[in-house]
């Protein structure tokens, strides 16, 4: 697939799985430092003691991706963040990862995935000893040119994670999701996660108040609704 040019304030949905399919994410501690990693390398300055942190990291879990310790060494710099892409939404599932991007300054997207896919796995290879690529190859990228594209993405990512389970009521599939932390969703639904990492301001517009989109959530569970179908129906 051919990469769309990357204008800035522009929105993309961004995509990679792990090489021959493979998991990326082994445990929760492979999860929170993608997480993490997506907070601290949205930045046009350099990343910040990353692997001072990883053996803290790797036995507390943090209540907030932006830990104690990296807020002391960015009050040490001086400086302020300046991000390189606003990141609308997330999920990550065993062996890929979604995310929903609007690119804020020129060549944004490419400088924040080449920060992302080269720094975690480095991380991953050297938890494992293991040497090579971890992605299957360069991450694939949709510029959501129409409206009803961007309405309906959110849906779909925060809805992936009811691939992991075996199906059942509606109940079951919502209370599932919702507890699901490796996704945006709950910081979209009034449950403080990870709300360092994302910014919410613009997608809120489109989604609508906490109570909103969570009703609506519940709407495509009950419905059934194929989201992936209606998404290529659009694009």
């Amino acid at each position: 697939m051919k990469q769309p040019p990357f204008l800035n304030s522009y929105i993309y949905h961004i995509y990679n799985r792990g090489v021959e399919k493979r998991d990326i994410f082994m445990d929760d501690h492979d999860r929170f430092q993608f997480i993490h990693d997506l907070f601290e390398f949205n930045d046009e300055n350099a990343a910040v003691g990353l692997q001072k942190y990883n053996k803290k990291f790797a036995e507390v879990e943090p209540a907030e991706v932006q830990p104690p310790q990296i807020q002391i060494k960015r009050r040490q710099r001086k400086d302020e963040r300046k991000l390189l892409v606003e990141i609308l939404a997330f999920v990550l599932m065993p062996n890929h990862f979604h995310l929903l991007l609007r690119q804020k300054i020129d060549n944004g997207v490419s400088r924040f995935m080449q920060k992302i896919g080269t720094g975690y796995t480095m991380s991953f290879n050297k938890k494992y000893e293991r040497v090579g690529s971890l992605f299957q190859g360069r991450y694939r990228a949709v510029l959501v040119e129409k409206d009803a594209h961007l309405r309906y993405l959110p849906f779909y990512i925060h809805l992936n994670p009811t691939k992991l389970t075996c199906g059942g009521s509606t109940s079951t599939g919502w209370n599932f999701l919702e507890n699901y932390r490796w996704s945006s969703l709950p910081d979209y639904i009034g449950k403080k996660n990870f709300p360092s990492v994302i910014q919410r301001e613009f997608l809120s517009i489109i989604l609508g108040s906490n109570e909103e989109h969570k009703k609506e959530i519940k709407n495509w569970l009950r419905n059934n609704r194929d989201v992936k179908n209606l998404i290529n129906e659009i694009i």
